[in-house]
């Protein structure tokens, strides 16, 4: 199967392309054009076992302007996860890249699409299309964005809807819940954590780092997107793809103190517009779909991303 990944040389993106090339029988287009917060040598390091595998192709390239009709001929399936992230720079006039990566690129994409014969189109969503939620959050749980990114990624499962009910474009639409291991962004809070904290500098919590997330591991994030691929009757669902445990900013922090061996030093600060206090997927969904069962446990999955940290940073 011939699948593009847009995306790829991205934080999930590199990881799932690496996981859909453990069947011999994909060969992978991965697609970006290293955008967003994360520094190009990083991206870059990402990329370096993918680009010497047999059956991947990489191509700097810009949804927006690439194209698509060549880089789409044979392709089966397409994984969009192409986007620009992050929740507290979307607002203001740093708004305007969110709507062009995250909108108008996705429905470019789509209207390449609309008259092919794919199995699949999958799109890679967020849980911040949810809001603030009380409790457990299932798929079918009203839409309230807090934050511009929100929007414009909630805009982007609608494009996708649209275009599956007036073409028959494929569409399953994956909600990541806060994933994070090796690879994850600079700007998310474990790598800046377990940075600072390595480098003895003090840490910025925004708020009083009593809001929790359902923290979901790289490897049972893309364990849980890869199968998609691979099950029928999804057209057209909505998947929550979350972690194995819940726990606070300020729990965490003590994980980080514990593993690390070193004091953490914390400046509190005034909370952040567009975050939610909390949140917590309601996996049923993916568990009786996908088969999906998170194995990493908190304290493994940040031991994981402090070693790389160490590594990537020579700490």
């Amino acid at each position: 199967m011939k699948i593009l990944v847009t995306g790829a040389a991205g934080f999930i993106g590199s990881h799932l392309c690496e996981r859909l090339l453990k069947d011999p029988e994909n060969r992978i287009v991965g697609v970006d054009t290293f955008i967003g917060p994360t520094p190009i040598n990083l991206k870059e390091v990402n990329l370096q076992s993918l680009k010497n595998h047999p059956r991947f192709q990489f191509m700097e390239i810009d949804l927006l302007t690439a194209d698509l009709e060549n880089i789409l001929k044979e392709v089966d399936a397409i994984y969009h996860l192409a986007g620009m992230p992050g929740v507290r720079s979307s607002w203001g006039k740093d708004f305007d890249p969110y709507v062009t990566n995250n909108i108008l690129a996705t429905q470019r994409l789509l209207e390449a699409v609309k008259n092919k014969n794919l199995t699949k189109f999958i799109y890679a969503s967020t849980s911040s299309i949810y809001g603030e939620k009380s409790g457990k959050v299932s798929e079918d749980s009203i839409p309230a964005p807090l934050s511009p990114y929100g929007i414009t990624k909630l805009t982007g499962e609608h494009l996708c809807q649209v275009y599956n009910k007036s073409f028959g474009v494929p569409i399953v639409v994956v909600r990541f819940f806060t994933v994070y291991g090796p690879r994850q962004r600079p700007d998310m809070a474990f790598h800046r954590f377990i940075a600072q904290i390595l480098k003895e500098e003090p840490l910025t919590i925004y708020g009083d780092g009593t809001q929790s997330r359902d923290f979901t591991f790289i490897s049972d994030c893309v364990e849980a997107t890869s199968a998609v691929l691979y099950q029928d009757h999804l057209i057209g669902r909505t998947i929550n793809i979350g972690g194995k445990e819940r726990a606070s900013v300020n729990e965490i922090i003590k994980i980080l103190e514990q593993i690390t061996g070193k004091k953490a030093k914390i400046n509190y600060t005034q909370k952040v517009n567009g975050e939610p206090k909390h949140t917590w997927a309601d996996i049923t969904l993916a568990q009786t779909r996908l088969n999906y069962n998170p194995k990493i446990s908190l304290k493994e999955g940040l031991v994981k991303e402090l070693n790389y940290i160490r590594k990537v940073y020579d700490l």
